[in-house]
């Protein structure tokens, strides 16, 4: 007997024997019943850590029982190969991107092979390789017939140093997580998703899933965030230099507390509002103010937490009801990307508006009251915001009626006045894919000065990004490569440019799935194969990806369903959110304030 077991020897012979068999090839062909098991793909980062340890053992360990249970598995592998991190790489290394990734994948390849995972590695792909990205390409100009696609103008976070978009989350105290750069509020053109025209099954569809995990279940509900109450205008006369009423005299905005709309005392507006600018043409201090508010935060967790300020502009509008003038505030706290851009503030029965109105001594008006319950303004109480309790007070025609009852009655009598009505509104907004980055899959689009932004025709699928740029983080290369750049209108054949933004990453990451499970055919986005193994079995991934990509994932399933791609209304039948290995992490600020890791 061995004094040692000679495990490098064991495991080799083992993998050979496993290879030549071809053990873990899935069979779609196959009679035994199905198990399709599916772990998050990884970032080609460089070298594996015990993260991805921990994750694909928990497949393995789930593969290999259903093997032995008699079933037909399919684990497949591969790699999420666009986004940021490899054009910083490849900035610090002088190398192009491409280089870098594929040099990763091929070294974490080996190293998951010498784990000796059961994983059928002839479904390996990675999604910057042209005959993948193709399909997200092909999937746009779909979404972009129906009108799922469109461009539009929005406001965006904008570092100057990377001129590029930033996420919320990707701001910090005003700067750029990665420059350190003041970040700049910009309006600039960019393609987005028609997601929220799906809020509504995505919620519902969440009761299809008792294979989730129901934390995970609540914070997509939430992020979905359906409210419903009652979209309203105030009317004004405000105008702008060119004598037109701005926004055509009425400044909308969306309450779920239409119970509480005669205690207004005060509107509150984004810095962004067409309101603010205007007030601040000929206002020094409150163009600062705006500027001010333009560098803050846009994410909806710093708006809860942070101070909350504001700035008179000098401007009234008319209470729809009351017809008193109510003065309009240009506050901190409102986000002109979420809502109406503007908000009514009722300081009796809203927490944050009670703390302003304290702050800037502005009135406060009970409307609601609860029995055996005294209102004091010098303190909030939380039963002053409760619409389960209580009825209108101070409300002419509306008092004593319940919040049920007041809301139907005030939306009854602004839809009179053509004023407003009910409405149902969501948190979720839609998805803009639009980024002003190098590595990432082409947005199909050319622009031509006689016909506009022109879809790339089929037959010239894929767009291919140039592998050998080296980005020197001076914006976006494309740019500057002429033989991308430059091409002919597929509508009139004159001189044109291709859209250099490229596809924000989480759309390679919300189909693949369903490629692993096809035959990965030239001519196909998916094929017959995808029905026999979809929904995935069992999905397993961190908790971090509760949100955004499982989201996504489901949305990009239902548009390939209504589309008549596929035929399942969910992709992931069970899904497993391991825990996450932490370790030290080492960093330094920059010059400028960036943060810059090791």
């Amino acid at each position: 007997m061995q004094q040692q077991y000679p495990f490098k020897e064991v495991e080799q012979q083992a993998q050979q024997f496993w290879g030549a068999k071809q053990s873990f090839l899935a069979k779609p062909e196959s009679t035994k019943p199905k198990y399709y098991c599916l772990s998050m793909f990884p970032y080609p980062s460089g070298k594996l850590h015990m993260g991805h340890v921990r994750n694909y053992t928990i497949g393995d360990v789930l593969s290999r029982y259903h093997h032995m249970k008699g079933f037909n598995v399919l684990q497949p592998m591969g790699w999420d190969a666009f986004g940021l991190p490899a054009e910083n790489a490849a900035i610090q290394n002088k190398v192009p991107p491409a280089q870098w990734t594929y040099d990763n994948i091929a070294y974490m390849r080996k190293q998951l092979q010498s784990l000796g995972f059961a994983i059928d590695w002839s479904r390996e792909l990675a999604t910057c390789q042209p005959e993948y990205y193709k399909w997200n390409q092909w999937l746009f100009l779909r979404m972009l017939e129906k009108g799922i696609a469109y461009k539009k103008t929005q406001v965006v976070n904008w570092d100057p140093v990377d001129q590029t978009v930033l996420a919320n989350e990707q701001v910090i105290d005003g700067r750029g997580w990665r420059t350190g750069a003041l970040v700049e509020k910009r309006e600039i053109p960019g393609y987005y998703l028609n997601i929220t025209g799906h809020a509504q099954q995505l919620l519902d569809d969440l009761d299809k899933l008792p294979g989730w995990p129901e934390r995970v279940k609540t914070m997509q509900a939430n992020w979905i965030g359906k409210s419903v109450g009652v979209r309203f205008a105030f009317p004004h006369a405000i105008q702008n230099s060119d004598g037109q009423l701005i926004d055509d005299g009425k400044l909308w905005v969306f309450t779920t507390r239409a119970d509480t709309i005669m205690g207004v005392t005060f509107c509150a507006v984004a810095a962004e509002h067409p309101l603010a600018t205007h007030a601040a043409q000929n206002n020094p201090s409150l163009q600062a103010f705006i500027d001010k508010c333009k560098q803050g935060s846009v994410m909806e967790a710093d708006m809860a937490t942070m101070e909350k300020e504001g700035m008179d502009t000098g401007l009234t509008v008319t209470h729809p009801l009351t017809g008193e003038q109510v003065p309009v505030w240009v506050g901190n706290y409102v986000l002109m990307t979420y809502g109406e851009g503007a908000v009514m503030a009722v300081p009796a029965h809203d927490e944050r508006d009670f703390g302003f109105a304290h702050k800037y001594k502005l009135p406060i008006k009970q409307v609601i009251s609860v029995i055996d319950q005294t209102f004091d303004n010098s303190a909030w109480q939380e039963w002053y915001g409760d619409k389960s309790k209580g009825v209108c007070i101070y409300s002419g025609k509306y008092n004593d009626l319940n919040y049920a009852q007041a809301v139907d009655a005030v939306a009854a009598d602004l839809a009179e006045k053509d004023l407003g009505g009910k409405q149902t509104n969501w948190r979720l907004r839609d998805w803009g894919i639009s980024r002003q980055r190098y590595w990432g899959c082409p947005i199909p689009i050319i622009h031509c000065e006689s016909c506009g932004s022109v879809p790339v025709p089929d037959d010239q699928l894929p767009v291919r990004l140039p592998e050998d740029c080296v980005p020197d983080g001076s914006g976006n290369p494309l740019n500057k490569r002429e033989d991308f750049l430059h091409c002919a209108c597929p509508s009139c054949g004159k001189p044109a440019k291709r859209e250099t933004d490229t596809m924000d990453t989480f759309v390679d990451s919300s189909w693949y799935y369903a490629r692993y499970a096809s035959g990965f055919s030239d001519s196909a986005m998916v094929d017959a194969q995808t029905n026999h193994w979809m929904p995935v079995d069992q999905y397993i991934g961190g908790i971090e990806h509760a949100i955004l990509h499982l989201l996504y994932s489901r949305f990009w399933s239902k548009v390939m369903r209504d589309l008549g791609l596929v035929n399942y209304d969910e992709p992931f039948a069970n899904l497993l959110t391991q825990g996450m290995v932490l370790n030290h992490i080492f960093s330094r600020r920059t010059e400028k304030g960036g943060i810059e890791y090791f």
